[in-house]
């Protein structure tokens, strides 16, 4: 059967996943693989951006990211996965796309200036920091990827890839196609504080984490803030738990909305209830992951299977930039 079109996605091997990544891409990417041709990369050297210096994990932290897209869903039968530095292809499309795409384009991107301010100058006064928008760009058009599956706030990010496929285009005749964004159901999911999900805010349920685990921190859960006792009226809308019950509990959300709203239902009960459904959808995962924990030859191999997959395909890629750009091998 045709496929749609190529994906390419990934993620940042800063620690194991969680529950964040699980909705806000694994599920989605899993389901892609049927209909699409899919790369998803390991982006380390784009973990060399703002931790350049901490590089003691980085192995590690690879193989588990590996170990939970595995159980999650990714199939290597119908998906390359691979590690971005295993194809240096994507450097050199890096630096070629370097030349063409203006200083201005980079300090304009808000993530750098978000980032920037949170992180501060020490962590990201380098090029590789202010030039991750021109790696990420080689990253998805080496592959000619048409489609991205991302966020909404990631949307300037592959904005600034079609710009700078563009202007590549402009100068040197139709090489990449300008990608597509895909935007995920789950976007943000909220931490255990209400926030963001994120390693950074110390607020994540992770899906290496045991059932005993995931229980406790939901118990701990940070609900809605006008709703003190089991009586008062609740607003689930401002509820970080209810949002947990549209994931994984639908057919119900509309009884526990009424409930709550009411005052019928106190926040212990709800989270009683989406503990449940949070543990009987992740189970399964927690058992597969459990079983490549043990078995991290096989994660190898499935890692240098799909960078030998991915460097045959950026290699004919660079082949056909080189020629356009009339730049000797």
């Amino acid at each position: 059967m045709a496929k749609k079109g190529r994906i390419l996605s990934g993620h940042r091997p800063t620690g194991r996943l969680h529950l964040g990544h699980l909705e806000g891409t694994l599920r989605a990417w899993a389901g892609f693989q049927d209909d699409y041709e899919c790369f998803f990369e390991i982006a380390d050297w784009h973990a060399l951006t703002t931790s350049f210096e901490e590089t003691d994990q980085l192995r590690e932290n690879i193989e588990q990211v590996a170990i939970d897209w595995l159980a999650s869903g990714l199939d290597p039968e119908r998906s390359v996965l691979f590690v971005q530095s295993d194809v240096k292809a994507h450097a050199e499309l890096h630096l070629l796309l370097s030349m063409v795409t203006p200083v201005t384009w980079l300090e304009r991107c808000p993530t750098y200036k978000e980032q920037r301010d949170q992180i501060g100058e020490a962590k990201t006064a380098g090029y590789g920091f202010l030039g991750y928008p021109v790696l990420q760009a080689a990253d998805i058009i080496i592959y000619k990827a048409d489609t991205v599956p991302i966020g909404k706030d990631q949307l300037p990010h592959l904005e600034l890839t079609r710009e700078i496929a563009r202007r590549f285009n402009n100068f040197y005749g139709d090489v990449f196609p300008e990608p597509q964004a895909i935007l995920s159901e789950f976007s943000v999911v909220p931490g255990t504080d209400g926030r963001k999900m994120s390693k950074s805010y110390n607020n994540t349920l992770d899906l290496a984490d045991t059932p005993e685990e995931i229980t406790q921190k939901m118990r701990k859960m940070f609900t809605d803030p006008k709703k003190i006792y089991k009586g008062d009226p609740g607003h689930p809308d401002q509820c970080p738990v209810f949002v947990y019950q549209g994931m994984y509990n639908k057919e119900r959300t509309e009884p526990i909305r009424t409930a709550c709203e009411s005052g019928d239902l106190g926040c212990v009960d709800c989270k009683a209830e989406v503990i449940e459904k949070l543990l009987a959808a992740i189970t399964p995962i927690m058992q597969r992951r459990r079983e490549l924990e043990a078995d991290r030859e096989t994660v190898r191999d499935v890692l240098a299977q799909g960078a030998k997959q991915a460097r045959e395909v950026a290699a004919a890629t660079m082949e056909q930039v080189r020629a356009a750009m009339k730049v000797s091998r």
